[in-house]
């Protein structure tokens, strides 16, 4: 592994979740609130007949739904997901993560290994990892 100004340099393949926890673009904004709260993540893959079409983030339903006070329980995931879904490859670094959601403003990335999703990073995890292994 890397060094850069004494930090170690981690693949996001070490820091990554691995379940991919996944909802239709049918599915009502109830529905995605309630796996984010029992699963305790911050986002979803929107997938469609094995397609990834987006992601849908608890700032989706904030800035989105709320603002424009859908009703979650009528309103389906499609009309507030994020898409295109943006991707970072799993041996990128953390800066690589960080930087390219910081210029995108978003919280969340997918982790895809040879074209594949095989994870997703958060801002938690790199919030995790640079207190514990690096510096910005």
């Amino acid at each position: 592994m890397a060094i850069q100004s004494g930090a170690m340099l981690r693949p996001l393949a070490v820091m990554m979740t691995r379940s991919i926890l996944t909802i239709g673009p049918d599915a009502m904004l109830a529905e995605a609130a309630r796996l984010m709260r029992d699963a305790q993540v911050g986002a979803l893959l929107v997938v469609r007949e094995g397609a990834y079409l987006g992601i849908v983030s608890e700032a989706d339903l904030v800035r989105k739904a709320m603002a424009r006070e859908l009703d979650p329980a009528q309103a389906p995931v499609k009309t507030v997901m994020t898409s295109p879904l943006i991707t970072i490859e799993s041996d990128r670094s953390a800066h690589d993560a960080s930087d390219l959601m910081a210029d995108r403003g978003i919280r969340h990335l997918a982790v895809t290994q040879d074209g594949q999703i095989v994870g997703m990073i958060s801002v938690r995890d790199l919030l995790r990892y640079f207190k514990n292994w690096g510096t910005f």
